[in-house]
């Protein structure tokens, strides 16, 4: 049997409450609109429609516009511009019922009752409602921008979200798009993410740009910007300082060693002999035998080469409206180098596994000081990453 996932199950609850509530039902608790849609659904495709059905549907109908005719002039007699779009909202309701009941007139039921619909001519009205709460939504959004002008972020996407309200009613209203844009740049938080290298060694210059390119485009978002070329913008918000203050490269090492190894290894076999030094056999005539073990040794002489760069500092982020600082963070990354060479001496046999990889490397050339500071960099970048992208409450 199978098991019902919970919002179809949930699904199949309403539509069976529903399907058990008569039209009539509904119309008398004030369900208008359910009970046309009800009514709707058992008598359309309906040759012999059932009167009932009918008569709800004519009720439900009238006491539903006549709900939102009389909530949207009451919201009129206000003369409060807010309310435009909660009228038009009403208008809109009116205009959708009259044409989901249209296709099904005239309607009459099997026993000859004719439903009587009284239409509202609603769309002067509709399109009043339109303009007005297009303008309302203007007009906020310019008082907004002002507002935001005068470095109310929060204003200028308020402003924004007003102008995208304009649109529930005309795709094209005024200098809207303009208008947008200019919320959108007032709006948006600015983070500016530099790299100040204050250790004792100097950085080559395309290692600081490496390290600067640290991938931030992904943790844009429509309302925050993360730039790395201060050039290019110089009102920022916040500032995200990469501040290295130890960098470190220590000298190519080259340890030797020898050690032996040895191991219980079989060799061949033996006869087994009885107290006499006779041969053993099973009861079919064959000889037994055991395993013969031996104990076998190698000597190792083993090269190990290490060397290893550390960059260090923190992840200091500054509110430049104020220039505190609001947080900081420990910066460090290690790349290491090391290759194992090793021969040996004696049974191959004695040898680990971990030693029968390291036979046959050869010696390696170390890594320069360079390559292995672009190792930490590539190792510190997706953590900075990773810092800055769990600071987005704080910025």
């Amino acid at each position: 049997m199978r098991t019902l996932t919970l919002p179809f199950a949930a699904f199949l609850l309403i539509s069976l409450l529903t399907s058990c509530v008569s039209p009539q039902k509904m119309v008398e608790r004030g369900d208008y609109d359910t009970a046309i849609e009800t009514a709707l659904r058992r008598l359309a495709g309906k040759k012999n429609k059932k009167a009932k059905f009918v008569l709800a549907l004519e009720e439900a109908f009238e006491k539903a516009n006549q709900r939102d005719l009389s909530a949207a002039n009451r919201l009129k007699r206000q003369g409060r511009a807010e309310f435009w779009p909660r009228i038009h909202d009403h208008y809109e309701r009116i205009r959708q019922r009259q044409e989901a009941v249209a296709p099904l007139l005239p309607l009459a039921s099997k026993e000859g009752i004719t439903a009587n619909f009284r239409f509202v001519k609603v769309d002067e009205l509709e399109y009043e409602a339109r303009q007005n709460a297009a303008e309302y939504h203007y007009v906020e959004a310019k008082r907004l921008l002002r507002e935001a002008e005068r470095g109310d972020k929060l204003a200028a996407r308020r402003a924004y979200a007003e102008l995208e309200s304009t649109r529930t009613y005309f795709e094209r209203y005024k200098e809207r798009e303009a208008l947008q844009q200019q919320a959108h740049a007032l709006g948006q938080t600015k983070v500016l993410v530099k790299l100040e290298n204050q250790s004792p060694t100097v950085l080559p210059r395309h290692l600081e740009r490496d390290i600067e390119t640290i991938g931030l485009h992904d943790l844009n978002s429509f309302w925050k910007a993360y730039y790395t070329d201060n050039a290019r913008q110089e009102n920022f918000d916040y500032e995200i300082v990469m501040r290295i203050t130890q960098v470190d490269v220590s000298p190519g090492l080259v340890n030797q060693r020898e050690y032996e190894e040895y191991k219980e290894v079989q060799d061949g076999e033996t006869y087994l002999l009885d107290e006499n030094g006779n041969i053993l056999t099973d009861s079919l005539g064959n000889e037994l035998t055991e395993p013969r073990f031996i104990r076998v040794g190698a000597r190792v002489f083993e090269n190990y080469q290490s060397k290893s760069a550390l960059i260090g500092g923190r992840l200091e982020f500054y509110d430049k409206r104020s220039n505190n600082l609001i947080d900081s963070r420990p910066l460090r990354a290690e790349a290491l180098f090391e290759n194992y060479a090793a021969t040996f001496q004696g049974d191959k046999r004695a040898l680990s596994a971990e030693t029968r990889q390291r036979i046959g490397n050869s010696p390696q050339p170390f890594p320069s000081e360079e390559a292995l500071l672009f190792q930490a960099a590539e190792q510190l970048k997706p953590f900075i990453k990773q810092q800055i992208a769990g600071t987005r409450k704080l910025i």
